[in-house]
């Protein structure tokens, strides 16, 4: 049984979360929360709290044993694009498009 936890609109680029996404995946929770402990990236923080939050719906919605929970999904996708206007010289405007992403976590029972 998998238990999941989302983080939605998350205000980072699909791309910088997917780094940190990949190194978790397949990874035992305590293994995975060393990682993100140890990661020097600026998407590991927001991921920690979303590991914890799917551990904790985990142990208390669904009685699962928390040491035998291991990271079965772990993906990004791209979120709605704010778009924002940089002035430039002669009266234009060069558009800036600020990314969020939406990040789904997903902890099982090993057997």
């Amino acid at each position: 049984m998998e238990v999941a936890a989302y983080l939605k609109n998350l205000r980072m680029s699909p791309r910088k979360v997917k780094i940190v996404c990949d190194a978790l995946r397949g990874k035992s929770v305590g293994d995975a929360v060393a990682i993100l402990m140890n990661t020097p990236k600026v998407a590991a923080e927001p991921l920690l709290k979303l590991l914890k939050s799917a551990v904790a719906n985990a142990e208390n919605n669904n009685e699962m044993d928390v040491e035998k929970l291991y990271i079965s999904k772990c993906f990004v996708t791209p979120g709605a694009t704010l778009k924002r206007v940089h002035p430039v010289s002669k009266g234009r405007a060069f558009r800036i498009l600020k990314r969020t992403s939406h990040v789904t976590l997903a902890v099982a029972e090993k057997e």
